[in-house]
């Protein structure tokens, strides 16, 4: 079979697939200068994440004071920790639809609503079940924010920043899991029954903020062709470009990948029922293998960040810390904080290599690291666990992978479900891919998260980690067979990328180490 290089090469500019070639033989894209009014919106739209981020954070702290208050048992807790993410699957399917109909920024505006009625609700919680009421109202808005802020921010970025821009919300998530960190240590010193309703009250500050936010941000430029609104899309696209060609080059992408027919006016060239329903069969029933082969890597990129165990050692790691020997309240509030801090040092190092080393040798580093770290906490945890006197060696052990256990989720596999996701689904099917792929983000995660406690207390701690190390190996092969490389390519050339699942690795004097697709 023949493989020219050069023809990928030239794939942006001049629209030619050509699916035998190989998928990293194109030089990088020269360093463009970014652009500033791309950067803010992305910033703007990335907050929709601390909501997610928030509770995630909070909820490590203020289920050990909620538990002493309500008298709850630990499989009450898991549930009451766990299900936001199972709540969090009817936003983020109802956002996949809601974006297309209504538009990506005004469905940022329902997510703050959702979370700022849950907020309010869980803060004047006087039983469990008023409590549950409330965290329902949350996870469905944080289902929505944790959908579309990716989605906004990839489509609203120019090609040269994607991979920095589409960090954003991770990163806001990260900010969302320091504050709510944060938060619990400040509100720590309050009597019990206050402690923890201000800890989650404290949640409708950014759910405001965002809506505020949401007033002044422009609509995304591809949802606005969905819709045959040209001129409009023309405007952001101009704003959010670097120069007018690269902003003319865009807008004829995003109509040709919409097919958009404007030659006899702005005419969508199907119903858009009849479109909604052919996405589904074009998506599930009858796939290309580009399209079969996108949907296989963003489904195995969601299970495997959510069944590593990340979850885990976020919302529980007062009780980790407290296995590890550390009984302080507030050195174990401390410690969260700390990991907090990691986390969001991070990701903004995550930031800054996406688009200078790209995304395959970032996953494949974060998840190798995740699978060392993990097995070598679960062997801490098991020696301070079968012993009798404090090991010192061993609780500074597990202290130190914890954190690199994040460090290493911060800068790969973390950030790379917002970016990856985001990108490699065509226009067509994107709201509906990441819808998909969030739901099951979120199913995995409430799983994981409702049985942590049940599976350290049959498994032993120590044990339900070297489980997920086990998971993490398992998910870094299928990263290394699955995973092409996206970095410089735009939205509507990625596809071309999938549709081959026969790998190979060579030498090239451009590049250390590339993947090339074979027949």
């Amino acid at each position: 079979m023949n493989k020219n290089p050069s023809l990928l090469s030239s794939a942006p500019m001049a629209h030619q697939k050509d699916e035998t070639s190989s998928i990293s033989d194109h030089s990088p894209p020269p360093a463009a200068k970014r652009n500033n009014y791309a950067f803010v919106c992305s910033t703007m739209a990335s907050m929709a994440s601390v909501l997610l981020g928030y509770d995630i954070g909070v909820m490590s702290g203020a289920a050990i004071f909620i538990q002493e208050d309500f008298r709850i048992s630990d499989l009450e807790v898991e549930i009451l920790v766990g299900i936001i993410s199972l709540y969090s699957i009817l936003g983020s399917v109802a956002a996949g639809r809601t974006s297309d109909w209504i538009g990506r920024r005004y469905t940022m505006g329902i997510a703050a609503a959702f979370f700022l009625v849950g907020a309010v609700l869980m803060g004047l919680a006087t039983n469990y079940a008023f409590l549950m009421f409330g965290r329902f109202f949350a996870g469905v808005g944080t289902g929505f924010a944790g959908l579309i802020a990716p989605v906004y921010t990839a489509e609203i970025s120019p090609a040269a920043s994607r991979g920095c821009f589409t960090t954003f919300p991770e990163i806001f998530i990260n900010v969302g899991i320091l504050l709510g960190y944060v938060s619990n240590f400040a509100f720590s010193k309050f009597p019990t029954h206050l402690s923890w309703r201000f800890m989650l009250g404290v949640g409708l500050i950014p759910s405001v903020g965002l809506v505020i936010i949401v007033l002044v941000m422009p609509e995304s430029p591809r949802w606005l062709v969905m819709k045959g609104r040209i001129p409009e899309a023309k405007r952001v696209l101009d704003k959010t470009s670097a120069s007018i060609l690269e902003s003319q080059q865009r807008l004829l992408d995003i109509k040709n990948a919409a097919g958009i027919d404007d030659v006899n006016g702005v005419v969508p060239l199907s119903n858009p029922h009849k479109q909604g329903k052919s996405v589904w069969k074009e998506l599930f029933i009858h796939p290309t293998p580009s399209v079969r082969h996108i949907l296989i890597a963003a489904l195995g990129l969601h299970f495997f960040q959510q069944a590593s165990g990340s979850d885990s050692v976020v919302l529980y790691s007062p009780r980790i810390f407290e296995k590890a020997g550390i009984t302080s309240s507030d050195h174990k509030l401390l410690a969260t904080v700390a990991v907090g801090i990691v986390k969001a040092i991070f990701i903004l190092v995550a930031t800054f290599l996406l688009d200078r080393v790209g995304r395959r040798p970032l996953i494949l580093t974060s998840v190798a690291g995740q699978t060392i770290s993990l097995a070598i906490l679960g062997f801490s945890l098991t020696i301070i666990n079968n012993s009798d006197v404090k090991v010192k060696w061993a609780i500074v052990l597990c202290i130190a992978t914890v954190l690199s256990n994040v460090a290493f989720f911060s800068i790969g596999l973390g950030p790379m479900s917002p970016v990856y996701t985001s990108e490699i689904f065509p226009l067509r099917l994107r709201a509906l891919g990441v819808s998909v792929a969030v739901t099951l983000n979120r199913i995995v995660s409430g799983v994981v998260a409702m049985t942590f406690l049940s599976l350290y207390h049959a498994l032993t701690i120590g044990g339900a980690f070297f489980l997920y190390a086990g998971i993490a190996a398992v998910g870094w092969l299928f990263f290394f067979v699955v995973f092409p490389e996206t970095r410089g390519h735009n939205l509507e050339d990625i596809e071309g990328l999938f549709g081959n699942f026969s790998w190979r690795l060579k030498k090239n004097k451009n590049t250390a180490m590339e993947v090339e697709l074979e027949g």
